[in-house]
């Protein structure tokens, strides 16, 4: 097998090493088909019975509820941020909480739909933080109250979801979705991109309530209509069956790890073992707030940008490669999703702590 670095890529991201070797295996035929998934009509038994496979297993995985419907769509977040205000902004307003860039995003697709109103922020300070709950800003009448779980650029996670009482909750959760217990009957839709944290690029899960359903307008476009995809099982058209099947795989090796719970205390060891040498460290300064902290992306700043140059160089160099932050911030970033080893997060920590001793 071909040498694998330690991939700390905040998306497309790391995947469980058995998913990419069951793929490989099966990749060019299925077993009991005779032929490669990306070769199946979707309308075959047997992508039929993959699709509902990795339905039942994400109502497993995370106890979703039965009055809750699972979608498998096409153009990522960020079609969502514009689904979402179609289909339940009529007559009304949505609110929404930004913490990040993605949230940004999310608000001014919302806006460019209707009347989209900023329940909190906490773009004056940098995005260091989340805000607390006193902090939002809530009109009862409002059609939902959107937030963004997990911010992927900024490193910083709702340690819990916002309280909006009656407001359907409504959140982006892209890059955390899995990686602890939810409690899916908080919320009236939540939505990932799988490509951070639950598979490729290509496929959109959302967990939608059915009640929200009735709220939908009879004249949008078939295919920016939840209700359409619902009575299509999300074959409609054509769906992402590849992403789908990897998606499932995923979920899968999710059950098989011994479920959330398990994913959140390894995911939580993994965060704490980066945080504990940036808390330890006068060379490493970390972007969030303790207590606002991310255990998927870990951002820090080191003492001058080209000192983060020759950071992210001599890490690569030692197979340990995208720690590069996002452009619009820069410094370093880990994302250490699910699939991440905690022999990577570790071998990271001791090349930080070398690099410090040299360099500091």
């Amino acid at each position: 097998m071909t040498n694998r670095v330690f991939n700390f890529a905040a998306g497309p991201a790391v995947l469980p090493l058995p998913v990419l070797e069951e793929a490989q295996r099966d990749l060019v035929a299925l077993p009991a088909t005779g032929m490669s998934v990306l070769e199946m009509s979707h309308r075959s038994s047997a992508i039929e019975g993959i699709m509902e496979a990795a339905d039942q297993d994400i109502r497993a995985l995370a106890g979703v509820p039965d009055n809750y419907r699972i979608l498998f769509l096409q153009g990522g977040a960020s079609l969502q941020f514009s689904m979402i205000p179609m289909n339940f902004l009529a007559g009304s307003h949505a609110a929404h909480v930004v913490t990040g860039h993605f949230a940004k995003m999310a608000l001014q697709e919302a806006r460019a739909v209707g009347d989209a109103r900023i329940a909190a922020t906490t773009e004056p300070e940098g995005f260091v933080r989340i805000p607390r709950q006193d902090e939002l800003e809530l009109d009862p009448e409002a059609s939902y109250l959107h937030f963004t779980t997990n911010n992927t650029i900024f490193g910083t996670e709702w340690p819990a979801e916002p309280e909006s009482g009656d407001i359907p909750l409504v959140a982006d959760a892209s890059s955390n979705l899995f990686s602890k217990p939810i409690d899916i009957a908080k919320y009236g839709l939540i939505y990932a991109g799988a490509q951070k944290n639950l598979g490729v690029a290509g496929v959109t899960l959302v967990i939608l309530r059915e009640d929200l359903l009735e709220r939908i307008p009879s004249t949008l476009p078939a295919m920016l209509n939840y209700n359409t995809h619902v009575k299509g099982n999300s074959a409609y058209n054509t769906p992402p069956v590849f992403a789908v099947y990897i998606l499932g795989l995923v979920v899968k090796w999710l059950l098989a790890q011994g479920g959330l719970d398990r994913m959140a205390q390894a995911n939580r060891e993994k965060a704490e073992t980066l945080y504990d040498v940036i808390d330890a460290s006068e060379f490493y300064a970390g972007h969030a707030w303790p207590g606002h902290r991310s255990n998927m992306n870990v951002t820090f700043r080191l003492p001058n940008p080209e000192t983060e140059d020759l950071f992210v160089a001599q890490a690569a160099s030692e197979g340990l490669a995208e720690l590069k932050g996002h452009r619009s911030v820069g410094g370093i970033r880990a994302s250490i999703y699910n699939a991440f080893p905690l022999e990577g997060v570790q071998t990271l920590a001791s090349f930080m702590q070398e690099f410090e001793r040299v360099h500091g």
